[in-house]
């Protein structure tokens, strides 16, 4: 029992999203925990905390992309560290969770990743995670500690709001999307349509029939991440075929690989809007892309779970 003493709140930042963990700790009015996060000379990673986290409330921000690997390795270290060092209780930031597209087995002998990146962190020793528009829903199943799961679906239906769009349809990329594009479409009070996707390979999608009237309409893409963009690409030449007047598309994790920024600078897409779940490379900021924050969605997050807080009201971004 605590006895009424309250544990202090600390946040450190790995290496993949600094930007964004200093934004959180800039809107909680605390300064940013100091971690050395370094390598040996063959590559292992070195993580060593300069500043006692003894009986602290830790947060550990840390987002698995670009370097997805590295990432969840750092990770995992400043977790066994922390737990070494006696901190009192460790959550997990994972604004973009990795591996979570392997989230069950769709053909034999293959891995399900999502949950064996779930076992890892859970070895490891966190007591809780929060992470932003999962994959999948289901990997929440896959902890048996406490999974926050929230959404940037507030942050960037409002600022399309806010464009005040007529005659706006919102469009989900694939059958696997429809939840969270009627979200959109409720929040918007905008009709939905839905596309027909086949997907032959990884990373490489094929649109084939359009459900839902689109024509003379602007149409909204959204999805909760855009990777090499071949399939966002593909829907908007679909519905462009079909009579879309205008393309804008939103969403949560950038993850642009390969081809993507080619693509979507060739493409009919207006704007592309993202959150800062994944940090994007300056190359890679083209004038067609929008990021929102979700720092203070974040900040909010954590002083709710250190003051023993509600979080679920926060799972729909009602901040």
């Amino acid at each position: 029992m605590s006895h009424g003493i309250k544990k202090e709140l600390m946040v450190f930042s790995g290496s993949s999203n600094p930007e964004l963990a200093v934004s959180v700790a800039s809107d909680l009015k605390i300064g940013l925990g100091k971690v050395d996060l370094s390598r040996f000379s063959n590559g292992e990673i070195y993580a060593h905390y300069l500043q006692s986290v003894r009986g602290g409330d830790l947060f550990i921000i840390q987002t698995l992309a670009n370097r997805v690997n590295d990432s969840l390795m750092e990770l995992l270290i400043m977790i066994d560290a922390a737990k070494r060092a006696s901190a009192d209780a460790i959550t997990v930031i994972i604004p973009h969770y990795g591996y979570a597209r392997q989230d069950k087995k769709t053909k034999a002998r293959e891995p399900i990743t999502a949950k064996l990146v779930a076992d890892l962190l859970s070895t490891a020793g966190i007591d809780r995670l929060v992470s932003v528009d999962l994959h999948a829903g289901s990997i929440q199943g896959f902890f048996n500690v406490p999974v926050d799961h929230l959404t940037a679906v507030a942050a960037l239906s409002d600022y399309f709001k806010d464009k005040k769009l007529k005659d706006l349809v919102v469009v989900s990329p694939d059958v696997g999307r429809v939840k969270t594009a009627k979200k959109f479409a409720d929040y918007l009070g905008a009709d939905l349509a839905i596309l027909h996707k086949a997907r032959p390979n990884h990373n490489k999608a094929e649109i084939h029939h359009v459900v839902g009237e689109v024509k003379g309409k602007i149409a909204l893409l959204v999805d909760d991440m855009i990777d090499t963009a071949g399939t966002v690409c593909e829907a908007a030449s679909a519905v462009v075929e079909n009579g879309a007047t205008d393309v804008y598309a939103a969403a949560t994790h950038p993850v642009l690989t390969g081809k993507a920024i080619e693509r979507l600078e060739k493409s009919s897409i207006k704007e592309v809007v993202f959150s800062d779940t994944i940090p994007i490379a300056k190359e890679k900021m083209i004038n067609k892309i929008k990021v929102l924050s979700l720092a203070h969605l974040i900040a909010l997050t954590i002083k709710n779970i250190h003051d023993d807080g509600s979080v679920s009201k926060l799972f729909r971004g009602d901040v």
